[in-house]
């Protein structure tokens, strides 16, 4: 295989996976959807800031190690999603509904997903033995796609279930989220890495059990409402 087939294999094995979550979450607002071009900018946004994290963690890698260099790159990659969906979307008028942070923290966390997964495929697709070489050592890349989604959209969440009030009160939520999102991200990194394939099947199931409660919170999400004030007049 040449390099140029490899490089497009590798983007298409990173990108269709993406787009095909990207569609399946963008359903969940289909009666309002979102700009597409805000769209669009957020996903290659999150696309992007792989380039940024890569030269972060591995500067990050020079002087930490162990879980304090898991927890660490776990807060990179979710900072650094959350900007992306922050700088193109998060802060426009076009966020006129709680739905709408969760589906732009998702969008940049598949873009991230999409070009880290394209990178991985690389080695893989460059042996002579792709499938074993995938099945493995490398079992987190079946998993990634799914983490950075439930990761991102806990973020989402906490911009989402308070909405309507206060910027105090969103704040700490907000904080509140990073850092749950961190702790999730870090959680799947110790597990994969560094408990190894015996842990595989519970790590994925965890994962699975977090994009069904992800789904329930969501519908919950459709139902936040901006809180009706009735004023009574002193007679």
């Amino acid at each position: 295989m040449s390099t140029g087939e490899t490089i497009l294999y590798a983007l298409l094995g990173g990108l269709l996976p993406a787009l095909l979550w990207l569609w399946f979450w963008l359903r969940e607002d289909c009666l309002h959807p979102e700009p597409r071009r805000l769209i669009v900018l957020t996903f290659l946004a999150g696309m992007f800031v792989v380039l940024l994290v890569l030269p972060l963690e591995r500067f990050a890698a020079g002087f930490l190690g162990g879980s304090v260099l898991l927890i660490a790159w776990a807060a990179i990659e979710e900072l650094m999603k959350f900007g992306a969906a922050y700088l193109m979307a998060l802060r426009r008028r076009a966020v006129d509904e709680p739905i709408d942070a969760v589906l732009y923290m998702i969008t940049a966390a598949l873009g991230f997903a999409a070009l880290e997964n394209a990178l991985f495929l690389l080695g893989p697709l460059s042996t002579e033995h792709f499938l074993v070489t995938l099945m493995t050592g490398n079992l987190r890349f079946l998993g990634a796609t799914l983490l950075h989604t439930l990761a991102s959209a806990t973020i989402g969440l906490s911009l989402a279930l308070p909405f309507y009030r206060n910027p105090r009160l969103r704040r700490w939520t907000l904080l509140a989220g990073i850092i749950l999102a961190v702790f999730l991200h870090a959680l799947f990194n110790f597990l994969i890495l560094e408990r190894g394939g015996s842990q595989v099947l519970v790590v994925f199931a965890g994962v699975w059990m977090g994009i069904v409660t992800l789904l329930l919170l969501v519908e919950k999400v459709k139902r936040v409402r901006r809180p009706q004030f009735v004023y009574l007049r002193k007679k």
